[in-house]
C-alpha cells in the first residue's frame, strides 16, 4: 500500500448503486480520515478500466440488466483481479456479491459467468423474495458485533468449500439457501446481500477493510455516536414483536 495514501475505488457507481450503496465508501472514506489517514478515491464508471493499485474496492447492488452489463465489462477487464492477486480488499454487496462469484443469472434468465473471486454461484430463487431488515451474527473470526441491514433479493447464493458465510442470520433471509447463512468471505475478499447501506449501519465492517488494508489489528478510537443512534434503532425495531 501506498505510503501516501489508502486507495479506495468505487466501481461502476453509474450501473452498481442501489439503495444508497454509495454510502459503502463514503463511510469507509470517513473512516479513515477521522484516524488522520490521506485517502485518495477513485470512481470508475463502466466505461472506464478498474486500476489494478487500489487498497479497497467496493461494489454495490443494482438491478438485473444493469448487473450484466457490469458482469461483461468487468470479466474484460484484468484490474479488479489483479488486485486482488496483490492483496487488495473487495467488498461486493447483492448484484456485485453475486458478480465476484462464479456464476449468477441475468435479466435474460441465463446463465452468466462471475469473476471467479469468491468460491460462490448464485441462482434465482422460485418463492417469494427476501425483503426487509436483517439481523446477522458475523463469523467469530472477524471481530465484528451483530450485522445489521436492509435486503431485497430473489437470488439465491451457494457457497462452494473454499469459503465460510459472512454471518449467520437471525432475522431475514440471507444467502437464501435455508441454512441460515448470509454472504461469503475468504481472506481480503467478502460479499453480503446487506444493503442499508452496510457500512453506515455496522462502521466496524468499514474500519475491518481499513486495518486489513493497513495491516494493522486495531484503530485509533473514532467519534460512533451517529452510527450507535442508528444500530440502536434499526436493531430495536427489527426486534419489536409484530
Amino acid at each position: 500500500m501506498s505510503e501516501s495514501a489508502l486507495r479506495l475505488v468505487w466501481v461502476y457507481p453509474d450501473l452498481l448503486s442501489t439503495y444508497g450503496d454509495r454510502g459503502n465508501v463514503l463511510v469507509v472514506e470517513r473512516r479513515a480520515r477521522q484516524r488522520g489517514l490521506d485517502v485518495s478515491r477513485i470512481d470508475v464508471r463502466s466505461d472506464q478500466p478498474v486500476p489494478s493499485s487500489g487498497d479497497i474496492y467496493l461494489i454495490g447492488g443494482g438491478e438485473d440488466r444493469p448487473q450484466r452489463l457490469a458482469g461483461e465489462r468487468l470479466r474484460v477487464d484484468p484490474g479488479l483481479g489483479r488486485a486482488v492477486e496483490n492483496g487488495a480488499i473487495v467488498f461486493g454487496v447483492c448484484a456485485g456479491y453475486q458478480i465476484i462469484g462464479h456464476e449468477f443469472i441475468d435479466d435474460r434468465g441465463q446463465r452468466a459467468p462471475g469473476l471467479g473471486l469468491l468460491d460462490v454461484w448464485s441462482t434465482r430463487g422460485e418463492g417469494q423474495r427476501n425483503v426487509g431488515d436483517i439481523l446477522a451474527e458475523p463469523d467469530p473470526r472477524l471481530g465484528l458485533p451483530t450485522l445489521t441491514g436492509f435486503e431485497n433479493h430473489q437470488g439465491v447464493t451457494h457457497l462452494g468449500q473454499g469459503v465460510s458465510p459472512l454471518a449467520r442470520v437471525t432475522v431475514g433471509g440471507g444467502n437464501g439457501t435455508g441454512d441460515g447463512t448470509e454472504g461469503a468471505w475468504r481472506d481480503t475478499v467478502f460479499g453480503t446481500y446487506l444493503h442499508g447501506p452496510i457500512m453506515a449501519r455496522n462502521p466496524a465492517m468499514a474500519d475491518l477493510l481499513i486495518k486489513l488494508a493497513l495491516d494493522v489489528s486495531a484503530l485509533p478510537p473514532a467519534d460512533n455516536t451517529w452510527y450507535d443512534a442508528l444500530r440502536a434503532e434499526r436493531i430495536a425495531a427489527v426486534q419489536q414483536p409484530a
